[in-house]
């Protein structure tokens, strides 16, 4: 079983899919971090050539894992959990993640991770590409000035030196990105229900989705 919930950068979509992982006791799966992984990997390497990085990612040994709260990355033995949450990594996880084999290789591993158990995912193409026919999709939204604010603050333990109008210009860029790329642009599934978190507490966005959940699908 599989919920997704898609939408633009910094909409909420993380966190609350952690917290109805953990209040339905399901399984989390965030596919910005795996997107981010590929990306920090390409840093690491000096960013070489992409067609030569795109032709060796299927050696990279890609792991994930959601326990105790958080969701755990690994690629090659190397933990890269906190390592993908840097503003470098933000700045350029748009350029990589827009690429038809970074998209062929995350889509796959997804796919494959959510054959046993019941998971809820989030993401920008969910609903429309990689999990066509998912029990029950989401988008969720919010204004430009709010989703900075919570990237910030999300953002800011482990990268002192960035800044709100950092994270706001990077925001505004990837929503271009995101929605322009050619490979699987951001777009709301014409079957997917909009939440619009602009102006809604953490609890009360959490609580209408699992409403809405449990009026629809079957997670025993």
């Amino acid at each position: 079983m599989i919920i997704v919930i898609d939408g633009p950068a910094g909409s909420g979509k993380s966190s609350t899919a952690k917290e109805i992982a953990n209040r339905l006791s399901i399984q989390f799966l965030d596919s910005g971090a795996l997107y981010r992984a590929i990306t920090y990997l390409w840093l690491k390497a000096d960013k070489p050539d992409k067609a030569i990085f795109f032709e060796n990612l299927p050696t990279v040994k890609l792991q994930a894992q959601y326990r105790d709260q958080t969701f755990f990355v690994q690629a090659n033995g190397e933990d890269l959990t906190r390592k993908i949450r840097t503003q470098d990594v933000a700045d350029h996880v748009s350029e990589i993640a827009s690429h038809k084999a970074a998209r062929k290789f995350v889509n796959e591993f997804m796919r494959n991770l959510v054959q046993k158990d019941a998971y809820i995912a989030d993401g920008r193409d969910l609903g429309t590409a990689v999990f066509p026919d998912a029990d029950l999709k989401f988008y969720m939204d919010a204004s430009l000035e709010e989703r900075s604010k919570r990237r910030f603050d999300e953002m800011k333990s482990s990268d002192s030196s960035i800044t709100l109008k950092d994270v706001k210009e990077n925001l505004r860029s990837r929503d271009e990105k995101d929605q322009n790329r050619k490979n699987d642009p951001l777009k709301k599934a014409d079957d997917a229900v909009v939440i619009d978190t602009t102006g809604k507490t953490f609890e009360e966005q959490v609580r209408e989705m699992i409403s809405i959940i449990k009026e629809n699908v079957n997670i025993n």
